[in-house]
């Protein structure tokens, strides 16, 4: 696989990517670039094509037309867990818990990639087994604890509320080790307190090398976060840049609610 050190190099590549379902083009087009160690926002009006977009990315559907690449392999064909395995991580717009599971159990799922010891070895509980296990718990109870989920960490995850779910699903992606994480509206469902910590969250994923892609119709943690912001309208790019430059775009204001307070400024000490 292709090594790119954290030089700014390009993470995710998209060259027109087309798709039509029956008579709708839900994506037309769209190209994009996502920067090593970045963090980018796609907004758009609902039915903008962007949930299509993450799953044309990640190998859900077959584009029509269109090249993806993954820090310069391509990722057309490749079946969604094969792309997984490349380090691309998503989660998804509605939280996708494990019932019968508890939060550290549903957390550890996201581990299970990278372990090495077969699974005779764990049902036979032999000693390198064990060490992994411990090791993997150990990694998960700190994601928990950061997101502020240590008290259910022995609950039943269904029994969360909505906002919490959607934190545990980020937690369980981040156990996978991605390399890029698109994340599809993680801030549905969390009050303003959540989505401060979600904010701070973002930028300490990004900081850490992790590339990021999100999904989001929360206009003030987008401008606080985002390096870069894309706006889809019927499934075409209509503007891209910097937050500073799309809250003054007339194109993005028109093509998303039609409204002149649509884009609101950065909040206070973001990025």
């Amino acid at each position: 696989m292709t090594s790119t050190a954290n030089d700014g190099g390009v993470a995710l590549a998209v060259e027109g990517l087309d798709k039509t379902f029956g008579g709708l083009h839900a994506v037309n087009q769209v190209s994009l670039t996502v920067r090593h160690g970045s963090l980018t926002a796609v907004i758009g009006p609902n039915g903008a094509g962007k949930t299509t977009l993450f799953n044309l990315i990640t190998g859900l559907y077959r584009p029509d037309a269109g090249k993806v690449s993954f820090y310069g392999d391509s990722l057309l064909d490749l079946s969604p867990v094969a792309v997984a395995r490349l380090g691309l991580i998503r989660t998804f717009q509605s939280a996708r818990i494990y019932p019968g599971m508890t939060t550290i159990e549903n957390a550890l799922a996201g581990a299970h990639l990278h372990r090495h010891k077969a699974m005779w070895q764990h049902m036979l509980w032999l000693a390198g087994a064990r060490r992994e296990e411990r090791e993997l718990t150990a990694r998960a109870d700190a994601l928990l604890d950061l997101l502020g989920l240590k008290s259910f960490r022995d609950a039943a995850a269904t029994d969360l509320p909505m906002g919490s779910q959607k934190l545990l699903e980020i937690a369980r992606a981040l156990m996978a080790q991605p390399r890029l994480l698109l994340l599809d509206e993680p801030a549905a469902g969390l009050n303003d307190a959540e989505t401060a910590d979600l904010a701070e969250l973002l930028r300490a994923i990004r900081d850490a090398g992790i590339s990021v892609v999100v999904v989001e119709h929360n206009m003030s943690l987008v401008m606080g976060v985002a390096d870069q912001v894309i706006v889809l309208d019927a499934g075409s790019v209509v503007a891209s840049g910097t937050p500073q430059e799309i809250q003054q775009d007339e194109r993005v204001i028109t093509a998303y609610v039609g409204q002149s307070d649509a884009v609101p400024a950065a909040a206070a000490g973001g990025a």
